[in-house]
């Protein structure tokens, strides 16, 4: 059996704002439409499919596997747009990476509260 994760929702007030948000942040491609949805894609063919709302949104996590030069320019413009970032989930070692298993990754909110998260590294690889 091969098991694959395709596409998940991302709820969210304004999907323009949001799918902008992280495809900018990360590189990425402009987001596309497709019916009510705004879908950024990403490389491993799995895609975050943004979905508005008008009520409260449950924060969610999302982690994203870089290089090491990406997350160079990541950080650049994570600093250059003077957004808040953590080195731990629990938000206790504000503005530090962290270098778990050899690798490096922090933390940040989106728009609507999303906990992002990069890293270099999958946890638990070695380093």
């Amino acid at each position: 059996m091969s098991v694959q994760l395709n596409h998940t929702i991302v709820w969210c007030h304004d999907k323009h704002r949001s799918a902008n948000f992280l495809t900018g942040l990360l590189g990425l491609d402009s987001p596309t439409p497709f019916g009510p949805f705004l879908v950024v894609e990403l490389s491993n063919g799995v895609s975050l499919d943004y979905y508005e709302t008008g009520r409260e949104i449950a924060s969610q996590h999302y982690a994203f596997l870089i290089s090491e030069p990406e997350f160079d320019e990541i950080f650049g413009r994570i600093r250059d747009q003077g957004i808040a970032y953590w080195a731990d989930p629990g938000k206790q070692k504000p503005n530090e990476i962290n270098r778990h298993d050899g690798s490096r990754g922090l933390y940040f909110d989106d728009p609507d509260g999303h906990f992002l998260e990069i890293i270099t590294r999958p946890y638990g690889s070695g380093g």
